[in-house]
């Protein structure tokens, strides 16, 4: 032992037991939600390019609308919502689409691609055979 810890023993002595719950109270102050499940997840989640959500209320229109704005495209299928839901949804992510020059495009029967303005998309998907 150092003469400085020793000092620092004979000022303020802790027993083992004292560190081992601080630690403890630490490690679960962290959420589950705020932990990394592992490296190679955190990795793969900073370089996806885009989302699939299927949301089942109105409320996690907003998690769509922050994956946007982290640049990411975003596929929602809106099967799960009644039509009210399904439509206000809609009309939110439009506003969101539009604040960040984005688009939005829709790919099927209730399902909508949302592109922030980094990720360009070329193409139209023909819903209506008679449209051509």
């Amino acid at each position: 032992m150092k003469l400085g810890e020793k000092i620092k023993e004979f000022i303020a002595p802790m027993d083992e037991d004292d560190v081992l719950e601080l630690e403890e109270e630490e490690a679960s102050a962290i959420s589950k939600y705020e932990s990394p499940k592992s490296k190679v997840m955190s990795n793969m989640s900073q370089n996806t390019k885009m989302v699939l959500f299927e949301p089942r209320s109105f409320d996690e229109a907003e998690e769509v609308a922050r994956r946007l704005k982290e640049h990411r495209a975003t596929v929602v299928n809106l099967h799960k919502l009644q039509r009210d839901y399904a439509q206000r949804t809609i009309d939110f992510l439009t506003g969101v689409v539009f604040a960040l020059d984005g688009s939005i495009q829709k790919i099927g029967h209730n399902v909508i691609l949302c592109a922030p303005k980094s990720i360009g998309v070329d193409g139209q998907i023909v819903l209506d055979a008679n449209e051509e």
